[in-house]
């Protein structure tokens, strides 16, 4: 009996062994999970791309990002109306990316925020002097505490606050910037220039050579009169004259400021010349406008300026002028 039990023991034993092994193998022909499953997930499964006009994709300028240990979140926020600090940066990204590819020129407005959709148009008021302007957001920060917007020197230089180095400002969103910086539609508001007149042939007339003057030289002296004609005289014949007093020297011309002693206004940048015209045009009456190209790396900028006078109050007058035409992000050029 105990000689059967033993046996009994061992054939129970190796099929327990057996079913484990076989379970051993199956485990390991089973692929594990690459990752750990996401208990709330809000994940929905891919459905194609999203239909024409529709807002539910995400620009990459719009994808949530991390610095220093923190995640922001990109998003339209029509509504956007926020007061804090405002800084500017400045040489350090000179001619360097932007957050959306652009290359940053920090002598051109433009703006830094953390989560607007990139590009965007904001109002950017400094509440220490009352000055405010419009500008386009096509970067990221500022990444410090208490601020919330970073401007190119050249929009602080607008701001007033260049030299400061901060300020305490109104940011309020406008909405969504023309995808290149300059040539924006909303500048370019003047109407087409008139149709050329269609050439129109002079009429046909017809010449009778019968009712005609002979014909005369079209060039040459007069012929000289007959010697025999009473009523002609030879010209008197030279006298000596008094010598003349030489007259004194008129004085110098008084000097004149150069155009670069006074304050300037930029209406606008544009990449071509055509819009720069049309921009030219649309300003008439303002004051002493005109075009000027610079050259930005390969390209040509065409700018439109108005002259502003020596007098910095004047030429912020002059800027809100120009502004009220159409030019939201008009700004001033020191002399």
């Amino acid at each position: 009996m105990r000689g059967e039990a033993r046996d009994e023991f061992r054939l129970l034993r190796g099929a327990a062994v057996a079913a484990l092994g076989c379970a051993g193998l199956a485990a390991c022909a089973t692929p594990l999970p690459t990752r750990l499953p996401q208990a709330a997930s809000t994940a929905r499964p891919y459905s194609g791309p999203p239909a024409p006009g529709s807002t539910s994709g995400l620009r990459g300028t719009e994808k949530p990002y991390q610095i220093r240990g923190i995640w922001y979140y990109p998003k339209a926020d029509p509504d956007y109306d926020e007061r804090g600090v405002g800084s500017w940066y400045g040489e350090q990204f000179h001619n360097r990316r932007t957050a959306n590819g652009e290359i940053f020129d920090m002598d051109l407005p433009s703006a830094a925020h953390k989560t607007l959709p990139l590009p965007s148009i904001v109002e950017v008021t400094n509440l220490d002097n009352g000055r405010k302007m419009k500008v386009r957001v096509n970067d990221r920060g500022p990444f410090i505490d208490g601020r919330i917007i970073d401007l190119s020197k050249a929009a602080a230089e607008q701001l007033g606050y260049d030299r400061a180095g901060v300020a305490h400002v109104r940011v309020r969103y406008i909405g969504p910037a023309s995808k290149t910086p300059f040539d924006a539609p909303r500048i370019i508001a003047a109407a087409p220039p008139p149709p050329e007149p269609r050439y129109a042939p002079p009429p046909k007339t017809r010449v009778y050579a019968s009712g005609l003057p002979p014909a005369q030289p079209a060039y040459g002296p007069p012929p000289p009169p007959k010697a025999a004609d009473p009523d002609f005289a030879p010209p008197p014949a030279p006298q000596e004259s008094a010598p003349l007093v030489p007259a004194e020297p008129a004085p110098p011309p008084m000097p004149t400021p150069a155009l670069a002693s006074a304050y300037r206004v930029q209406a606008g940048a544009f990449a071509n010349l055509g819009n720069a015209e049309r921009a030219l045009a649309q300003l008439g009456g303002t004051g002493d406008a005109s075009i000027e190209s610079i050259e930005r790396g390969p390209n040509v900028l065409y700018r439109v300026i108005v002259r502003a006078g020596p007098d910095e109050a004047e030429a912020f007058g002059v800027r809100d002028r120009v502004a009220a035409l159409g030019f939201s992000d008009a700004t001033v050029l020191g002399p």
